[in-house]
């Protein structure tokens, strides 16, 4: 990449600014003009290639991400399209790519680099990486960002082809401030520019690089404005260092030392250097021979770390103005405060025009509401909070069978452009081919290779347990006691990232009380996993049900040698009193009196899941140990072919016998 000489300072010694202008930080109130110092810093210094939104709205991911594009590209060249990663993207896919050619001795097949490497030895603007959850994201790209952010050559061996270059992506993730808990530390270390976008808004976000002056504003301009408008306002220092790059200028002592002051001493060492780098970039952006603490405050304020009013060693800052704050008048090319009209501080817009409608954050699918506490508001290390569980190991898959088509496998969870004739998503294709049959003009239902799509499927975990959970078991406000006896089943399928299916029997809550509630989970980390075990009892025990349900469960993921899980367990937490028949939850009604009908009914349904294969199945029933008809439970795990847990002799036992 090219070098830049930084814009020289006015004087070798600036004249300290006063007021605001002095400490840099009404520049850095509003989160589009942070958003747009941070994307030029990114596109300046490759050691900032990683860019970390936290609470973006996920409608702005896609104008956010263009506009990052833009800014790399610069204004003579165009954007090259953004590489997007999720949940579905494996190392195959990431790392080489197979091209197929025909020639005069036939077809060959030629391995090339993949798209995370084949644009690094290229001319031009450096490539775009876009996450647009970082939770959510596959683990080989996980372990792709920890390998190429940051780093200064990468060597790539895959499959025959041996290629080492120096990565030049440029990385922009999104992530809610919730789900950082469930990120690899190792990663989020990679990134070395974070920040709180959650005000901002689509309006604002090109504003964010407009200088002020007579003439039109770029900041409200729309979707389809032409790019020339788009640096039309930008400094001209910034667009030089955006699109060549800046030379490094020394990093002084003093701003180590308030670095490391402003994190606090257990900050890691890939922090300091992270807000060092972002003060040195500011610093030279700002044509200053070097960087200072004076730097390092300002860069720890447009990542949004908390910057005291005073320091030891350091002088009282000013004030703060009863009036108006003055206007800055630091050097070329800072980035200069924006005033509205009645003077809060916040960008203006056009009359006519209108901000996209506050919906408040997204949430994920399986996440359920108050679940973990949120994180400090506007903190770029929601990590250091004690907010959600972790994985033990999220940079390492599970163990995966190599033997069928790898991509067939998992549940079905949206479509993409086919690109083979594997797994086609025969309603989309057939829905996508019924828009252009009139502008086909063609008698017969006509589908064209454009039309094909395929299925994207998650992937299917490689270990399942099935919890049958029967409330009524327990007394009615429960005893707390469930919890610690399927302990060992819980850290089983913890460690081994297995995939929760959940059977609800005789809640108090549940919306029929006839039949048996279920749900999936991803894993037991899901909040609704602990939520079910401390439910409140109910009247009906559907328990035959419940049981009809586990053994359609397992027939479902069994059935399929070759896709089905290698290793599944089924836990039973029942006393055996089923009083609802299988008629009646089929049904919704009674017929008559209950009698024995409902226990039958289990054993009965039990006898179906005894019958199934037991190389990757097993089964337990845990025995609350209640009085009388004590001898239920060792009837039902008969005829289920189970082991007994007795659950009487774990902490908080005697209530359940109560």
């Amino acid at each position: 990449m090219a070098s830049v000489p930084p814009v020289p300072p006015t004087s070798p010694d600036p004249p300290p600014e006063s007021g605001t202008a002095r400490t840099g930080a009404a520049p850095l109130d509003d989160p589009a003009q942070r958003l747009g110092l941070a994307l030029v810093c990114a596109a300046a210094d490759p050691a900032l290639c990683g860019v970390l939104l936290l609470d973006l709205d996920p409608r702005l991911v896609d104008p956010v991400a263009r506009l990052f594009g833009a800014v790399l590209a610069g204004a003579d060249e165009p954007a090259r399209p953004p590489l997007v990663l999720g949940a579905s993207d494996r190392d195959e896919d990431l790392w080489t790519r197979t091209r197929i050619r025909g020639g005069e001795h036939g077809i060959t097949v030629r391995t090339e680099p993949g798209p995370l490497t084949e644009g690094d030895d290229a001319d031009g603007a450096p490539p775009l990486v876009v996450v647009p959850d970082l939770a959510r994201l596959s683990v080989a790209g996980m372990r792709a960002a920890v390998q190429l952010l940051g780093a200064d050559v990468v060597t790539v061996e895959r499959g025959g082809p041996r290629r080492t270059v120096r990565p030049r992506a440029r990385w922009l993730a999104v992530c809610r401030s919730a789900d950082v808990g469930r990120v690899s530390r190792h990663l989020l270390d990679r990134f070395a520019v974070r920040l709180s976008a959650a005000g901002l808004r689509l309006p604002g976000v090109r504003e964010a690089l407009a200088e002020p002056g007579p003439g039109p504003q770029v900041g409200v301009a729309g979707e389809g404005e032409a790019r020339e408008e788009l640096f039309a306002g930008l400094p001209a220092a910034w667009r030089s260092a955006a699109e060549g790059g800046v030379r490094p200028v020394p990093v002084g002592d003093a701003a180590i030392v308030r670095a490391r002051e402003l994190l606090g001493p257990d900050a890691g060492v890939r922090r300091e250097l992270a807000l060092l780098r972002l003060a040195r970039t500011l610093a030279a952006l700002h044509g200053r021979p070097s960087a200072s603490a004076d730097d390092s405050d300002t860069a720890a304020r447009l990542i949004g770390v908390a910057v005291p009013r005073s320091a030891p060693g350091r002088p009282e800052s000013d004030p703060e103005p009863s009036g108006p704050a003055p206007e800055p008048t630091g050097p070329p090319g800072t980035l200069p405060e924006r005033r509205a009209a009645g003077g809060d501080g916040r960008l203006q817009t056009r009359e006519g025009d209108r901000g996209l409608l506050d919906t408040g954050p997204a949430e994920g699918i399986g996440t359920a509401a108050g679940a973990a506490p949120s994180p400090a508001e506007g903190s770029p290390y929601p990590e250091d909070e004690p907010a959600a569980a972790r994985d033990a190991v999220p940079l390492s898959g599970p163990r995966r069978r190599t033997t069928g088509p790898v991509a067939t496998r998992g549940t079905v969870i949206g479509t993409r452009r086919a690109t083979d004739l594997r797994d086609i998503a025969h309603v989309r294709t057939v829905r996508e081919a019924a828009v252009h049959q009139r502008a086909r003009g063609t008698e017969r239902f006509t589908v064209a290779p454009v039309d094909l799509h395929s299925n994207v499927r998650a992937a299917a975990p490689e270990r399942v347990l099935v919890l049958l959970l029967d409330h009524t078991c327990r007394g009615g406000t429960g005893d707390g006691n469930r919890p610690e006896v399927l302990a060992p089943f819980l850290q089983w399928a913890y460690t081994s990232r297995a995939g929760v299916q959940v059977i609800e029997v005789g809640a108090a809550d549940a919306a029929d009380e006839l039949r048996a509630g279920s749900f999936t989970a991803r894993s037991v980390l899901d909040p609704r996993v602990p939520g079910a075990l401390n439910r409140r009892a109910g009247r009906a025990t559907p328990l035959a049900h419940g049981v009809e349900l586990a053994a359609h469960t397992l027939r479902r993921l069994l059935r399929r040698q070759g896709t089905g899980p290698a290793e599944a367990w089924l836990v039973v937490v029942t006393d055996g009193r089923g009083n609802v028949p299988l008629q009646a939850s089929h049904t919704g009604r009674f017929a008559g009196p209950v009698a024995a009908a409902g226990v039958e009914d289990a054993v009965e349904a039990a006898a179906r899941i005894g019958a199934m294969d037991r190389t990757r199945l097993h089964v337990a029933v845990v025995d609350p140990g209640r009085e009388p008809y004590g001898d239920l439970p060792y009837v039902l795990a008969d005829r289920l072919g189970a082991i007994v847990v007795d659950g009487r002799h774990a902490p908080g036992a005697e209530a359940a016998g109560e």
